[in-house]
């Protein structure tokens, strides 16, 4: 049987082992084991040739001191970290002031351009507006041109028709004093004769003669039928008409075979 044992001199002050904690406990143990078997291999081996008897391995517990439970450690208060200040530099005022010049010459530049655009822009608008009006005028003079011609045209076509009808009617005018259709002036009825009114007689008797340039009815005769009572005075009553005589070309000229129909009637 082997036994270990850990020596301690006597007399002396153990020192606290405050370096030892649960990890450290831990690995101490696993290393006493270790030796422990390594021992137990180098140390034992067995005959083959003759049988020993069994051997007891007795091992022994051994206890180690607890651990110390570490102090708290005290944290060191951390300096807060001053970031550097940033360097300032120095800026040149003259370049600044020269750069803040050309964009405002810039921007005054822009604004003149657009105000330029916008003007030009107003007055095309204008322009056009102005084109507008102009075709408005130029085609209501035009309708208006147009309609007085028509009016005048009118006015022509009207001026032609009444000097044409008043021509027409200066010649007819001419035309019948050159030319006149005979016309009757004076026509006296003839006599009921005596004896057909005694006896109650009645009839109608045609007559035809000539008017003559005198206007005299001439050659009286009777056309047709007529009664022998009726006869003479027919032709009596003929020969005192009076005509205006027919002109032709300004001159009277005779007109044959006029005829004029008596009717005797009693009433």
């Amino acid at each position: 049987m082997m036994t270990f044992s850990t020596p301690a001199t006597h007399g002396a002050e153990v020192a606290p082992r405050q370096w030892i904690g649960p990890a450290g406990a831990a690995l101490l143990t696993l290393g006493l084991h270790a030796g422990l078997f390594s021992l137990l291999l180098t140390g034992w081996t067995p005959a083959l040739e003759t049988p020993v008897a069994a051997q007891v391995m007795r091992t022994q517990l051994i206890s180690l001191p607890l651990p110390a439970v570490p102090e708290p450690l005290i944290e060191q208060p951390v300096e807060p970290v001053v970031e550097p200040l940033p360097v300032e530099t120095q800026v040149d005022t003259g370049a600044q002031q020269q750069r803040l010049e050309q964009a405002e010459l810039a921007f005054k530049r822009a604004e003149q351009e657009r105000e330029a655009e916008q003007q030009k822009l107003q007055r095309e608008r204008i322009e056009r507006r102005r084109g507008a009006q102009r075709k408005e005028q130029v085609r209501e003079q035009e309708r208006l041109a147009d309609q007085a011609r028509l009016e005048e045209a009118r006015r022509q076509a009207q001026a032609t028709e009444r000097a044409e009808a008043a021509e027409r009617a200066r010649q007819a005018a001419a035309a019948e004093a050159a030319s006149r259709q005979y016309l009757p002036i004076a026509k006296k009825p003839p006599v009921y004769p005596q004896r057909a009114l005694d006896s109650g007689l009645q009839g109608s008797c045609t007559v035809s003669y000539t008017v003559d340039a005198q206007g005299r009815a001439r050659s009286p005769k009777v056309v047709g039928d007529c009664h022998p009572l009726f006869i003479r005075p027919s032709l009596t009553a003929a020969e005192s008409f009076r005509y205006q005589p027919r002109i032709v070309d300004g001159r009277a000229v005779p007109v044959p075979d006029v005829r004029n129909t008596f009717h005797y009637r009693i009433e």
